[in-house]
């Protein structure tokens, strides 16, 4: 069973990835490029700049349980950060995409020195577990 999960979930308010940007690395894909895989420690966050990325849900049993292509403008990483848990997902970035990492230190640092983003990091969190509800129903 696979399932159908929106890409616009992923997506983050302007402002809040202008903040995040601040503080992040630059990295360019010229080819395809894993950014993290389900089950790896979560180190930070990604930021799809241009360009596309696909994230893919796995079961256990290796089965593709969601796959969803996300465009600029998308948070990756988000629930593994907030929740010191490994990343839930694997997010590969495209060749041509050009994507930012903010460590978990630097975004922990953001959301001290601007706590009014942690609203909008929330509203992007809750996107995701209300579209990974929903389809998961449907």
């Amino acid at each position: 069973m696979q399932v159908h999960f929106d890409p616009t979930a992923f997506l983050a308010d302007p402002e809040l990835l202008s903040e995040l940007e601040k503080a992040a690395a630059k990295i360019d894909c010229p080819d395809d490029r894993a950014l993290f895989h389900q089950g790896d420690p979560a180190l930070g966050l990604y930021i799809v700049r241009d360009g596309t990325a696909t994230v893919t849900l796995k079961s256990e049993s290796d089965s593709t349980i969601m796959k969803v292509d996300v465009s600029a403008g998308s948070l990756l990483g988000l629930p593994g950060v907030l929740g010191n848990q490994p990343y839930s997902l694997t997010a590969v970035a495209h060749k041509g995409a050009k994507v930012s990492f903010v460590g978990i230190k630097d975004f922990s640092a953001l959301m001290e020195t601007h706590p009014t983003l942690s609203l909008k990091v929330l509203q992007v969190l809750a996107a995701e577990v209300r579209t990974a509800r929903r389809a998961l129903y449907e």
